[in-house]
């Protein structure tokens, strides 16, 4: 990468290919949630992230690069580590909690990586397109804040005992 603007464009794609495989894992874990919220929290959260990856399909065609052609390994690492955990769970209190502690590390990477996209796209004089990432990234703080509350609320609670 030459410049800011290639790394802000590859910075782009890797979270294009993130939301793209959160929308393969999501639905598994809304299915493994037991609590009817947290259940509630994920599926909303499924199509708040269909709305995030046409985001970021408009964004990509106002730059005119390709949203395709990369593969973000970490998401991929963090979906597989979800997995390894939905299927060792055998408690259903322990599985919400744990889908939480889960989805919250997903959350977090997405934070990182939009917050960075966001001060790219600021620096490289992009306001309208900061403006559209810094809108994913609230909803990325919103939706972590949602599984926060709800673990802290009670699921928690009920994974001690």
């Amino acid at each position: 990468m030459k410049n800011l603007q290639k790394l802000f464009e590859h910075q782009l794609k890797d979270l294009y290919s993130a939301e793209s495989q959160l929308l393969n894992a999501l639905p598994k874990m809304a299915n493994k949630a037991t609590d009817s919220k947290l259940k509630a929290v994920f599926e909303r959260h499924l199509e708040e992230t269909k709305t995030q990856k046409a985001r970021l399909e408009e964004i990509c065609k106002e730059l005119g690069v390709s949203p395709g052609g990369e593969k973000c390994n970490a998401m991929e690492g963090l979906i597989k580590e979800a997995e390894g955990f939905m299927s060792e769970a055998e408690d259903k209190e322990v599985m919400d909690v744990g889908l939480i502690a889960e989805a919250q590390r997903v959350e977090h990477y997405e934070i990182s990586g939009y917050g960075t996209a966001v001060r790219f796209a600021k620096e490289l004089g992009h306001k309208g397109i900061a403006e559209k990432l810094q809108q994913t990234l609230d909803e990325e703080y919103n939706a972590d804040n949602k599984l926060g509350n709800l673990a802290e609320g009670r699921l928690n609670e009920k994974a001690m005992a």
